[in-house]
């Protein structure tokens, strides 16, 4: 319902920021928490920017039980939770995998318990496609199976899923939508917010950008020897504005009493494959930027090719993506050119 208030844990981060504009817009009341750790407080302000209205802040650690307790009481009648706090770079997790699992897997714990303390029914899970490993079958649907996890970072998602699902088995009264989705890119349109990497970027598109304008000396593209068309990794590579308005829906749905079960999973991608190369070279073609890339060799945890079968989201939500992946590069290459001249 318009006017709702609606808890955004990780707002500040690069898919939660573009949430909480599609959230305000859509004319909900957002409460943000967020510790900052790989993201910006400037962020408010591209918020504010965007819709005239300056969300609720507060910054604070999911892990921090106490301090959350105490914000639940503070910001009372929230009415659903988006919960993006996470760590989420999957080489990372290969290399310090206790530090996600203590901040992904206890951090959603806080919140869980928190909940029927303060009568917090509903919670939009921001999962992954990780799920999934490297699937049998793509596209990849809701009923494949979910296989071993390939880095600890996607071991933390399905962990964290069953713990949502074991809690409503138990006979909770809570809800859940969880989104598995696929590889986020891309920057709001007026170029206000976007992905904003603290240090070397984990994920590719801001590598691509930060490359392109010359803050780094050429890219590295991890392994060209997969069993891929071109060698080269395939992902399914989803505009972040398109990402934000499925979590805006996953709410109203809920708000409206509008789901049948009391848990439900949507994959949330394009339904479209394309590779690390591929999308190189649409980068170049979209921007008419040269950029210099190097094979090296393949990054530990990466998964050879996955993309979405999206339809589920498309039927049941009425969602679909919608920004072509020219636009959602220009979006991206807009934001880093914008980001680069605040720093000049």
């Amino acid at each position: 319902m318009e006017g709702d208030k609606i808890l955004v844990t990780g707002g500040m981060g690069y898919i939660g920021s573009h949430t909480v504009v599609e959230l305000q817009q859509a004319g909900y009341k957002v409460v943000i928490v967020d510790n900052l750790s790989n993201s910006s407080i400037e962020t408010i302000g591209g918020i504010e920017r965007i819709t005239g209205i300056r969300p609720y802040f507060e910054n604070l650690d999911c892990l921090d039980y106490v301090g959350m307790d105490r914000f639940f009481s503070k910001y009372e009648n929230i009415k659903a939770i988006i919960h993006f706090a996470a760590s989420k770079a999957v080489g990372e997790s290969v290399q310090n995998p206790v530090a996600y699992y203590r901040n992904n897997v206890n951090g959603l714990i806080n919140i869980l318990e928190l909940m029927p303390v303060h009568g917090v029914q509903n919670i939009v899970f921001s999962s992954s496609c990780t799920v999934y490993g490297q699937p049998d079958v793509l596209p990849v649907d809701e009923t494949a199976p979910i296989k071993p996890a390939t880095s600890p970072y996607g071991n933390t998602k399905q962990i964290c899923e069953e713990i949502i699902r074991d809690l409503i088995f138990s006979g909770s009264a809570m809800k859940s939508i969880i989104l598995r989705y696929f590889n986020p890119i891309g920057a709001h349109p007026s170029a206000e917010i976007g992905e904003l990497p603290i240090g070397v970027p984990n994920n590719l598109v801001p590598f691509i950008t930060q490359t392109a304008i010359g803050l780094r000396e050429k890219l590295s593209v991890y392994g060209d020897d997969y069993n891929t068309p071109d060698g080269s990794c395939i992902r399914d590579y989803i505009n972040v504005v398109d990402l934000a308005k499925a979590h805006v829906i996953a709410v109203k749905r809920m708000l409206d009493e509008q789901q049948p079960e009391p848990l439900e999973y949507f994959n949330i991608g394009t339904g479209k494959g394309l590779s690390v190369l591929e999308l190189i070279a649409i980068f170049e073609q979209a921007t008419g930027v040269k950029l210099p890339y190097e094979i090296v060799g393949r990054r530990p945890g990466d998964i050879e090719q996955v993309w979405a079968n999206p339809q589920k989201a498309n039927t049941i939500l009425g969602w679909k993506a919608e920004t072509s992946i020219e636009d959602t590069l220009r979006s991206a290459w807009a934001w880093e050119q914008n980001i680069r001249r605040e720093k000049n």
